[in-house]
């Protein structure tokens, strides 16, 4: 973050540091012991500010939380320069030739990128990302669900706006519902929790709710939200999992929003973005592709898809989870300290800890929506583990998009990655290789570089 909110991150860490004399390996042995309890309790202690609605616990919460995170960064002794050389991230894949080989020689095929990103202290108390690349960063992938945090991001800040200009605030604890406009919509949608629907997003990955806040902001509105934050790649065109022409999705169903005494509807409306995927490569996708039933014995053009470059995508989860970090851009300042904290929450949640919806641990395994756990619990005992994720996964595209913490040693790290995975070139018949391709490849992935970055501990 930058301007006012970067010089309070510095004025916090100026204060923390006298305490602990000047000597940087010192303030880090002694830091970590301070601020390690801090990040083992923040899940319970903003699960508990939220359950009790109380502000003022919440903003103290996350304003420890934000300091103890920029703390570490300058703390951490491989983080002690902004200024020292990448990682050779190829070299690391080849260093485990039975896991990466494949992949490494079909690089182009698999559409393969990698972006490890790890804070590093700068000049100035401020705190920057020392970014390590592997892959085209031009060449196209679907970004799937990955985009549904921009999505909650956008849709809490509208929630904001209404709240201000309606003079009341409209909660988490708030319900929404679309209305019908096209052939086969129910005429009268249940209403659903805001909370319970942007958990449901964010931890088990539902489409239904990105659609709702995509109803909510309309195409113009979700895109100049990203534009705005800095995000400058983002291209949103469409609903997920909703067979409609670009010139419907360009069009909003009437919304309606129910808040103790206060309902507010907002009227259908045509609010499309000037868009285009110009900035991409590599837009036909497969050798041939489904159009309904049909298969066309042509690639499958995304010129008209959902979009946004692997670094935008990183810095999204960035703006939201590090807010102390200098990314250069503008960021979301004005996300209030409650809707932060709930998104912080549920990216880091797993099925199991939602309060509501409540999911069976059994059909919704931790890894579900958390690709490189399985190869992090490698390397970093689990109780000491939080990841912050919001994966994508479709059309043969995987997607990981995180930031990894030992909160045992303060040490974190953001990932993105993407593979791209369909060996019959159909794009569109569900016939992938995720689970024999995408996700061993996440796994060790995952494995590889908590290694590389934990171990220089």
């Amino acid at each position: 973050m930058v301007g006012g909110a970067t010089q309070r991150r510095s004025n916090q860490m100026a204060l923390l540091q006298p305490r602990y004399g000047r000597d940087r390996r010192s303030v880090c042995w002694r830091t970590r012991d301070a601020t390690a309890t801090m990040r083992r309790m923040l899940p319970a202690l903003v699960r508990a500010a939220l359950r009790r609605g109380n502000a003022a616990l919440l903003f103290v919460v996350m304003s420890m939380a934000q300091c103890a995170f920029a703390q570490a960064a300058i703390a951490a002794p491989t983080s002690a320069t902004g200024h020292q050389a990448s990682r050779d991230l190829e070299a690391l894949l080849v260093s485990r030739p039975d896991d990466f080989r494949a992949v490494l020689a079909a690089r182009r095929q698999h559409r393969l990128q990698v972006l490890l990103a790890e804070p590093v202290a700068a000049e100035g108390g401020r705190v920057t990302l020392r970014r390590s690349r592997l892959g085209d960063a031009r060449q196209y992938f679907y970004p799937a669900s990955t985009v549904k945090l921009g999505a909650a991001v956008a849709a809490l800040l509208e929630l904001q706006r209404l709240s201000r200009e309606q003079g009341e605030a409209i909660t988490l604890d708030a319900s929404w519902r679309a209305g019908p406009r096209f052939a086969g919509d129910p005429e009268d949608p249940p209403w659903i929790r805001v909370a319970d629907d942007l958990r449901a997003m964010l931890i088990v990955s539902d489409n239904p709710p990105y659609n709702r806040c995509f109803e909510l902001l309309s195409q113009k509105g979700l895109n100049d939200t990203l534009w705005r934050a800095g995000l400058a790649s983002a291209r949103m065109w469409h609903r997920l999992s909703e067979a409609r022409t670009i010139e419907e999705h360009r069009v909003t169903r009437q919304f309606a929003i129910q808040h103790g005494d206060t309902s507010l509807s907002i009227a259908a409306r045509e609010a499309g973005a000037k868009l285009d995927n110009e900035g991409f490569d590599e837009l036909l996708v497969g050798t041939s592709h489904l159009r309904g039933e049909q298969r066309i014995e042509q690639p499958m053009s995304f010129a008209e898809k959902n979009a946004i470059a692997l670094e935008d995508l990183q810095d999204l989860l960035a703006m939201v989870v590090r807010p102390d970090i200098d990314l250069g851009k503008r960021g979301f300042p004005e996300l209030s300290v409650t809707s932060r904290a709930f998104l912080i929450e549920q990216l880091g949640a797993y099925p199991r800890e939602s309060p509501s919806p409540k999911y069976d641990e059994k059909q919704h395994p931790d890894a579900q929506c958390k690709f490189l756990l399985p190869g992090l619990r490698r390397v970093v005992r689990a109780d000491s583990l939080r990841v912050y994720a919001k994966i994508g996964q479709a059309y043969g595209f995987a997607i990981e998009n995180s930031y990894v913490e030992n909160i045992a040693t303060g040490r974190g790290f953001f990932v993105a990655a993407v593979i791209y995975v369909n060996a019959d070139g159909c794009v569109g018949d569900d016939r992938y290789d995720y689970e024999s391709v995408a996700d061993p490849f996440f796994a060790v992935l995952g494995e590889v570089l908590a290694r590389a970055v934990f171990d220089a501990d």
